[in-house]
This record gives structure tokens, C-alpha cells and sequence, in this order.
């Protein structure tokens, strides 16, 4: 018999066994090279595959090194594979250096962005909802550019700030990430106990995100174009269901009759409205345009590698005249001049325009432009149905209302959304300068210069035919608002590191100084009485406001001196101890130093000859840490006695100009500290097809930012202090399963949930609450309890009859038909207002557990991506209700408000009380009616992409097309737009950690189709 390979056509068979164990390998792909001609091996490594002559068989398996093999007129080839400990080991960005995933012994999570690509979002934040665990990460309001809130472990502060550190290439950055072009990024990094963030010292308590941005990496360079375009839509769902023109006036006729008044004339025929309703929530929305065009060059070379991102952003918002635009640029490069020598320099600058109209907040809140007035949304929400937004004829009138008839004078929002300005311009600029020198042989000296440049200018111009305020009717005068921030931050860090092997005995040594000093200057200019719209020159301003025109100068600076000594023996047992001193311009003349210091200690348990036999476990390592880290966002001047230079004094018949100090100092004023803890276990199972990460962590955050009461007979009210104490606990999951792996199909799916507790165990002494929360609307947070929880009556229905009302206890201005509340107290009447009253804890905004889970799909040339994001227990006051459930007829309302109350034989649902008396206690009574559970499932983005095969001598290199939708799908019982909505009355200014959860009706979040392709060259 002639052998096959004479024939041209055989079957070659053989077993396919793991190196380390011997043990058979099943589900093994074995490919004929260059075709889609395979088989798998079986439960026992075998396999039978049948082959051309000369033909070469490639064997491919997860966590194994792939093999080639060439037949060569053989039938039986046995393979042995050997494990791919590169791609077992992965290389972690961490604080001032890497080191392998397998030698960490902190809590440490690194993504690369390949796994964020084609997301249609603005912010690389929000391409990570759903994928870190333990790290929250809100959109708070659906604004282009703006509202992402990022929470590490439930960390908060009650007045210090509770977000990140962000650490660009090395820098810690001013401010956040939002203006960085997703596209730069290559990798992100989050520290999230005291053992990975100690280096980082006073400003490490709200974790680290370290980000890393491109570098040249393909030899001979190639040019990649990426490209998304297409719709931003708001979905259905969330939207206020509102009464239209004729529910609304037979509500105002049923009013008016139950009032015994006479019915207004525009409402004593509803009927006449059918059909003819005006939706003013609708008309402040649109189908808006979303696109990115992103052109990347890389290269390396022996001695040079280069990767320049240059990037176009441009999302119209879904509310008219809203938009966020960003040009970006970065350019990275590295050179080795010499055997020994590397220089090193990036730039990155980013010009940001927006422009946002004063969509969120209370219908009487003050706004963006900081002159007052409400939040467009919420006043088109109140604004009568009966009254056109548009005229027929294309333009818009100016107002909304009938005198005699309406109870404010109503401008018309569309037309402020449309014409009123707020447009912001920012320049920034990222760069730093490098060089390193390597002596001799494991020893590597850096020292690098770094600065952060920014410019704001923000523009605000309201005519004098827009306005956002009840009661205030155009024509009205014309006011504009200029600001401009600029700021530059420049940072000198120089280190050496000193790596060595002894045998079985790895050390790494890093010693560390660095210089960072901050300044900043801000000026604000308020004009009114323009004489003309078109001309809105600061001359031609007939009206200076004196007291709303000022500048303020910052500066701080800090100096820190760091280590860090890492240990192991036989890669099996780990150490690692780090210190950092840091003295900051920040903190008090007798408190300037604080040391953060921090250990932590690994054991990859699976080395140890015990393990062996436990094929099924691939890898284990336990790993523990503790340290102190610390918290300096406290302000600068705290620390000092604040003097105001604008009082006057009286002397006679003439005015003197003076000064008066008016707060105390305090020398002793220092940062926020934390002690942490935390234990945490890796795994790898079943050759490394499903791993499996926990943490326990518990941190104690004391030494709290707080005013501080002091006697009266001082001559002051408060002082700035460190008192009291906050513990936070919890455990995180988080599970990768590759579920099918083959060349032909794969399916992994990324799960993690994490639980976070909160509570405040001592605050300062003689302060037994602290109350937050906007007027009426109020959180506590006292000791014994979470922060910031929702304070408030318990509403306990109407008082539907008569003999329900005598035997229920009721508040002064109570009547049968009126809302009813539980008497918390005991006392027999019903109370609002005090720390005696009938109020309590009504709600938290904290949620149970937080967690996400995504699953990757490919198939030959297809993949597949579907990213779900969820929260669980968190509560949500919908206080957007004040206005829109309202029974004095004053707004529209909520179209269940009709079931209301009417009389003991028509009750209605029980929720809505009567329109003819004590309409207050309803509105403006803070209770479990604005309460609201705010769990969700959310499918945050769905995307399909295929992949084009190309010929060999193809100028292309890639070619890929992808549909995507963003925020796809949202489960929830919440009735709103948005369930991590977390927004202040005001619509404006930074979330306060004790007053969570409030929705004054925010920018709702968009939903977006887009289409894309990359193409590489």
C-alpha cells in the first residue's frame, strides 16, 4: 500500500497532552493550516483529522502555546502543549511601574480599551459602566459631555471630594477624564485598596485610575481609520405622562366646581380640546446627530517608536441647542539614544465646545448661568397643554398663559431653550517629558517634568425675548454672564528602581521624589440692560452687577517622598510594603506632613507540592493588605482665618470701608484618613476557562472635613476641623468564563456584583445629625445609619371619610380628603419641621449590590458584543413631583392625578388628596410618596461587527463594519427617565455625597444607533 502522502489524500490521528500535568487535553482545535478544515480532540486528546498531502495541522488552545506542525507523510502525530504562561501573566499597570497579574498582592483591576471599542459615547468612563467590580459609575444626566459620576468601593466624603485620582502616563491630572479622546487610551488601570494606592498618599482614599495611553508598537508604522456615525433618539420609556389640553381642562373645571368658584371661561368646554393638545415635554426634543472620526498612526523602530491619535467628536444633544464638540490630538514618542539612555515626550492638547441650555433643576431653582430662574425641562413639564409652543406660521411666541386666568405668567421654554446661550469653550493641554538611564544591569533612574494646562470661557447670553423664570414675561432685559478659569499644573517626579535575582529570590526596590505645584485664577463678569439682542459686547451693557462680578486666585502645592520594596520567593510567596510622606500647602502650619503607609503579602497556594493532582485548578493565589491612605480635597485656605474686605463701618455721618476677619483658622487642619483592609482571592479553573476573583475589604475613614460650632461668645459661628468617622465594608465577584472556544466560535462572558455598606459611626462632638438636601427635601446622616439617607413623613394614604379622619392623627391643617401621614412620634398629631417631629428615614439612594455582565461572541468572521449594567435597592426621590403633581391647578399635573379625591363617594386611588385645601402638605411635605425604588437591568450597548477577509497583498490590512445601540434597553419599575439620576435643584454645581438621589427632571439619556467601520493600512 502506497503511503497517503504518494496519493495526495489521508487521515492523521494522534493525542494531544498537557506538558506540566500528561494529562489528555480535550476540546483542542487542530486546523489544517491556511483552510477551514478542523477537528477538536476528544474527552481522552484524541483526534482524527483528514488531510492533503504536505499539509501542516496547527493546534490552538486557551492558555496554551499555539502549535504548527508539519505532516510530513506522517498518519500519527502526538502533540504536547505547553502552557503560554505570557498569556497567563498578564503585565499590570500599577503605581509607578508594572508587574506581572500573577505578583500583585493589591486589589487591582486592568481593562484594555480593544474591549471598549466602538462604544458611541463621548467619555471613556462611561464605556466602563457595568465592566469593573466594585466601581459605580452613574450618568447622571443624559447632557452631551457632562454628568458621569465614578464611586470606587461606595467611597464618600461628607465635605471633602469623594471622586478618583486620575494618573495619565504617570501625571495625576487637575479635575477628571472627560476631555481625554477615548481613542488614546490603551489601558486602564484601577487601584482600589491602600496597598495598591498608598504610593499616591494623601489623595489615594477614593482610589486611583491609572491611564495609559498609546504607544508605537507595529514595526514599519501603520495608519488606522476609525469612523461611527448616527442618531440619538430619547426612548419611550421615562417619559412624565402628562395631562394633554382636554384632561387637564376638566381638571381645572373639576377645581373650580369643587371650590364653589365659577369655572373660568378656556375650561368650561374641554370637550373643545380633544385633538388639539400641545406636548411642551416633546418640544423640547429632537432626533439629534452623533459622530467620531478618529485617524491613528503607529510605529516602532529599533531605536524610535511613535503612535500620534488625532480625533473629531461631535454630539448634537436630543434637547435643542444642546451640543458638546472635541477636537483632540496626541502624539507619543520614545527614543533610546543610546545603550543605556531613553528619552521620552508626549502632548495632547483638546479643544472642548459645548453648549448646554438650563435643562435640569427645580422650576424655581437657579441655574447654569448662576442668575436664576429653573430648569427648562421641568418648567415645559408645568407648563398648560391648552397653549401652542409654535405658532402655526414657524415662529414662537413669547409667552404661554392668559391674563386673569393663569397663576404665574408663563414665558415660552422652547423658545428660551432655542435662544438662550451657554456655551463653554475649553482649551487643554497634557504633556510631559521623560528620561531614563540604566547604569548598570537591573538598576533604572527616571526623572520626568509634566504639566496640565487648561482654559475655560464660558459665555452666557439670555436675550430679551427668552427667559427661564415663572413670573417673568419677556420683553424682558437682556443679562449675559462671563467666566473664565485657567489654571496650570506642573509636576517634577524622579525615581530609581533597582531589580535583582538571588536564586529563588526576586526583590524590586523604588525610591521616589516628586514636586507638584497648582495655580488657578478665576474671573466672573455679570451685564444686564442690552439694548439690543444682536450686540452683546461687554460695552454695550448699560448695567455692571457689581456683586456677581469678582476673580479668585488658587495656588497649592505638594512635596512627597516615596518607597516601595517588592519580595518574593519562587514567584510563591509575595511581598510588598510601600510608604509615602507627603507635605501639602493644604493642611495646617502644625499639620503639614502625613505618612501613608501600606503592606501587603501574596500566596500562589497552587505551587506547593500539596496542590498537585488538582488538575482541575489551573491557579490559586490568596492574597491580604492593610494601609493608611488619605484624602486632601478639602479646599485651599482652609486652614486659615478668611478675612472680609468688603464691610463697612459707620463713624459719625460718614462710611468708612474696613475689613472684619470672619471665620477662625485652625494650624492643626490636616487631610482625611482611611485604614483599610482587605483580603482577596484569585483562581483559574479548568485550564484557565473560568477564573474567579473575591474581595473583602473594610475601610475606616476618619479625621472628616467638618464645620466645626464653636461658642457664640467667640464672635464666630463655626470653624474648619477633623472630627468623626465613616466605616465602609464590602465584598466583590467577579467571574470570566470562556464558555466555548474554538476557531471557529468563541463566547466569553465577564460577571461581577459587588456589595457595598456604608455608616457613619461618630461625627463631631455635640452634632448628633447633619441635615442635607435641598429646601424642604431633605437627607440625614447620623451616626449609626448609611449617609445621606432620604428624611421624611410616612404617607399613609387620604383620609377618605369622616370617620376615618376622627380616629387618625392628623396635623393642624389636616381635613378629611387631605394626604394623611403616620405618627412616627406617638405623640397623636401629626408634625413636619424639628429633630422632634413625625419624620424618619424614608429611602436610601445607596444601592444593595451593583453589578455587570458581559458576553463577547465571534464566529469565523462575525462577533457579537452585549454589555448589561445593573442596580439593586436603591431608592430615588422623584421631587420633579412638587410641581407635577401639584392640586392647586396652578401647573399641569401628572395625568393620574385625576383619581384624586373628590368626595368620601368618589375617593379616587387613595394617592391624591382634594385641590380645596391643605394642597401644601402634599406638595411640599418631603414623604414616602416621592419614593420611588430605583433597581434596573440595563443593556447598555448591544454591538455587531464583522470582520472582512483580506488578500495578502491587500493595502488594507483590517477592514471592519459594526452597528451598535447604546443604551439599548432599560428594566426598571422607576418611573423616570433616567434610574442613576442624582441631580441638585439647581441643575448646576458638584453632587454633595450627603444629598444623593434627587431627580429635579434631568437630561433624560439618549438612546444611539450608529454605524462604523475601522480600516487599518
Amino acid at each position: 500500500m502506497l503511503p497517503f502522502w504518494a496519493i495526495g489524500q489521508g487521515t492523521v490521528s494522534g493525542t494531544v497532552t498537557d506538558a506540566e500535568t500528561g494529562q489528555p487535553l480535550p476540546g483542542v482545535t487542530v486546523l489544517v493550516q491556511n483552510t477551514t478544515t478542523g477537528t477538536t480532540s476528544d474527552f481522552d486528546g484524541n483526534y482524527t483529522i483528514d488531510v492533503p498531502a504536505n499539509a501542516t495541522l496547527v493546534f490552538s488552545y486557551l492558555g496554551f502555546v499555539r502549535q504548527t506542525v508539519a505532516i510530513n507523510g506522517r498518519s500519527t502525530i502526538n502533540v504536547v502543549m505547553q502552557p503560554d504562561t505570557e498569556q497567563l501573566d498578564e503585565v499590570v499597570i500599577v503605581g509607578y511601574g508594572t508587574q506581572s497579574s500573577r505578583k500583585v498582592t493589591g486589589a487591582v483591576q486592568q481593562i484594555n480599551t480593544d474591549e471598549l471599542a466602538d462604544l458611541p459615547v463621548p467619555q471613556v468612563t462611561q464605556k466602563l459602566q457595568g465592566r469593573l467590580v466594585g466601581v459605580q459609575i452613574n450618568q447622571t444626566t443624559g447632557r452631551p459631555g457632562e454628568g458621569v459620576q465614578v464611586r470606587v468601593r461606595g467611597q464618600a466624603s461628607i465635605l471633602a471630594g469623594s471622586d478618583p485620582l486620575y494618573v495619565v502616563d504617570g501625571q495625576p491630572i487637575v479635575g477628571d477624564i472627560s476631555s481625554i479622546n477615548p481613542d488614546e487610551i490603551e489601558s486602564i488601570s484601577v487601584l482600589k485598596d491602600a496597598a495598591s494606592t498608598s504610593l499616591y498618599g494623601s489623595r489615594a482614599a477614593n482610589g486611583v485610575v491609572l491611564i495609559t495611553t498609546k504607544s508605537g508598537k507595529v514595526e514599519g508604522g501603520e495608519l488606522s481609520f476609525n469612523y461611527y456615525g448616527g442618531v440619538q433618539t430619547v426612548p419611550q420609556k421615562g417619559r412624565p405622562d402628562m395631562m394633554n389640553a382636554q384632561e387637564f381642562a376638566q381638571f381645572k373645571k373639576e377645581s373650580a366646581e369643587d371650590l364653589g368658584v365659577a369655572v373660568p371661561e378656556p375650561f368650561q368646554n374641554p370637550e373643545q380640546y380633544a385633538g388639539q393638545s400641545y406636548d411642551w415635554y416633546d418640544g423640547m426634543f429632537r432626533t439629534a446627530a452623533i459622530q467620531s472620526f478618529n485617524l491613528n498612526w503607529s510605529s516602532r523602530s529599533e531605536r524610535a517608536s511613535h503612535a500620534i491619535v488625532a480625533g473629531y467628536f461631535d454630539q448634537e444633544g436630543v434637547m435643542i441647542n444642546s451640543d458638546f464638540k472635541r477636537y483632540s490630538m496626541r502624539a507619543n514618542s520614545s527614543f533610546q539614544l543610546g545603550d543605556k539612555l531613553d528619552l521620552g515626550f508626549s502632548v495632547a492638547p483638546t479643544y472642548v465646545v459645548d453648549n448646554i441650555p438650563n435643562s435640569d433643576g427645580a422650576f424655581y431653582g437657579a441655574n447654569i448661568d448662576g442668575v436664576g430662574g429653573g430648569g427648562l425641562i421641568n418648567n415645559s413639564l408645568l407648563t398648560w397643554p391648552i397653549f401652542p409652543y409654535q405658532n402655526d406660521d414657524g415662529t414662537y411666541p413669547l409667552t404661554a398663559w392668559i391674563p386673569g386666568v393663569s397663576a404665574f405668567p408663563t414665558p415660552n421654554w422652547v423658545r428660551a431653550a432655542r435662544e438662550i446661550t451657554n456655551e463653554t469653550k475649553e482649551t487643554r493641554i497634557l504633556g510631559n517629558l521623560y528620561l531614563t538611564y540604566e547604569p548598570i544591569d537591573g538598576l533604572t533612574v527616571k526623572t520626568s517634568i509634566n504639566g496640565d494646562f487648561g482654559q475655560s470661557n464660558f459665555f452666557s447670553f439670555s436675550p430679551s425675548t427668552a427667559s427661564n423664570t415663572f413670573a417673568s414675561l419677556p420683553p424682558i432685559l437682556a443679562t449675559s454672564t462671563r467666566a473664565q478659569t485657567s489654571y496650570l499644573s506642573w509636576l517634577n517626579e524622579n525615581t530609581l528602581t533597582y531589580a535583582r535575582s538571588f536564586g529563588d529570590h526576586n526583590l524590586e526596590i523604588l525610591l521616589g521624589a516628586s514636586y507638584q505645584k497648582y495655580e488657578s485664577e478665576y474671573q466672573q463678569l455679570r451685564l444686564s440692560n442690552f439694548p439690543d439682542d444682536r450686540v452683546q459686547t461687554i460695552q454695550s451693557a448699560l448695567n455692571i452687577d457689581r456683586g456677581a462680578t469678582f476673580n479668585n486666585i488658587n495656588d497649592w502645592s505638594l512635596t512627597s517622598y516615596f518607597s516601595r520594596l517588592s519580595y518574593d520567593y519562587m514567584g510563591k510567596y509575595l511581598l510588598t510594603l510601600a510608604v509615602r510622606r507627603d507635605g501639602s500647602s493644604r493642611f495646617g502650619s502644625e499639620n503639614r506632613w502625613g505618612n501613608f503607609p501600606s503592606i501587603s503579602a501574596g500566596w500562589v497556594f497552587t505551587d506547593e507540592a500539596f496542590m498537585e493532582g488538582t488538575d482541575w485548578l489551573s491557579f490559586g493565589k490568596l492574597r491580604a493588605s492593610y494601609g493608611i491612605i488619605g484624602n486632601n480635597n478639602i479646599g485651599n485656605y482652609t486652614q486659615y482665618a478668611l478675612v472680609d474686605n468688603s464691610l463697612n463701618a459707620v463713624f459719625g455721618n460718614t462710611i468708612a470701608s474696613g475689613a472684619a476677619v470672619t471665620t477662625l483658622g485652625n494650624n492643626n487642619l490636616g487631610w482625611e484618613r482611611t485604614k483599610q483592609f482587605d483580603i482577596g482571592l484569585d483562581l483559574r479553573m479548568f485550564n484557565n476557562r473560568v477564573e474567579f476573583i473575591y474581595d473583602y475589604y473594610k475601610k475606616n475613614t476618619t479625621d472628616l472635613l467638618f464645620n466645626v460650632a464653636v461658642p457664640q461668645e467667640s464672635g464666630f459661628t463655626n470653624f474648619n476641623d477633623n472630627v468623626g468617622e465613616i466605616e465602609f465594608w464590602g465584598h466583590e465577584f467577579a467571574l470570566v468564563t470562556r464558555n466555548f472556544v474554538n476557531d471557529d466560535f468563541t463566547w466569553t462572558s465577564n460577571f461581577n456584583i459587588a456589595f457595598n455598606r456604608n455608616e457613619v459611626v461618630a461625627l463631631a462632638e455635640g452634632v448628633d445629625r447633619i441635615y442635607s438636601g435641598f429646601g424642604a427635601y431633605q437627607s440625614l446622616t447620623r451616626p449609626g445609619e448609611p449617609l445621606g439617607q432620604f428624611w421624611g413623613l410616612i404617607w399613609d394614604g387620604v383620609y377618605d371619610n369622616q370617620a376615618e379622619f376622627d380616629n387618625s392623627p392628623q396635623a393642624a391643617e389636616s381635613q378629611v380628603g387631605t394626604i394623611k401621614f403616620a405618627d412616627v412620634n406617638g405623640d397623636g398629631v401629626i408634625t413636619y419641621g424639628g429633630d422632634n417631629d413625625d419624620r424618619t428615614v424614608i429611602g436610601n439612594p445607596f444601592p444593595d449590590y451593583i453589578f455587570g455582565f458581559t458576553n463577547d461572541f465571534r464566529y469565523k468572521n462575525w462577533d457579537a458584543t452585549i454589555v448589561m449594567q445593573g442596580s439593586v435597592g436603591n431608592d430615588i426621590a422623584i421631587t420633579s413631583d412638587q410641581g407635577t403633581t401639584n392640586l392647586d391647578g396652578v401647573f399641569n399635573v401628572l395625568r393620574n392625578v385625576q383619581d384624586r379625591w373628590r368626595s368620601p363617594e368618589n375617593p379616587g386611588s387613595g394617592r391624591y388628596g382634594k385641590t380645596t385645601a391643605a394642597t401644601f402638605m402634599e406638595r411640599d411635605w418631603f414623604s414616602t410618596r416621592f419614593i420611588e425604588d430605583g433597581s434596573y437591568l440595563a443593556v447598555r450597548n448591544i454591538t455587531v461587527g464583522y470582520n472582512f477577509q483580506l488578500r495578502d497583498d491587500s493595502f488594507l490590512k483590517r477592514a471592519r463594519l459594526y452597528g451598535s445601540v447604546q443604551n439599548a434597553f432599560m428594566f426598571t419599575k422607576y418611573r423616570g427617565a433616567n434610574p442613576d439620576v442624582s441631580t441638585t435643584s439647581t441643575g448646576a454645581g458638584e453632587l454633595n455625597a450627603l444629598a444623593l438621589g434627587f431627580d429635579w427632571a434631568a437630561y433624560p439619556l439618549p438612546r444611539t444607533f450608529t454605524m462604523g467601520i475601522n480600516l487599518s493600512f
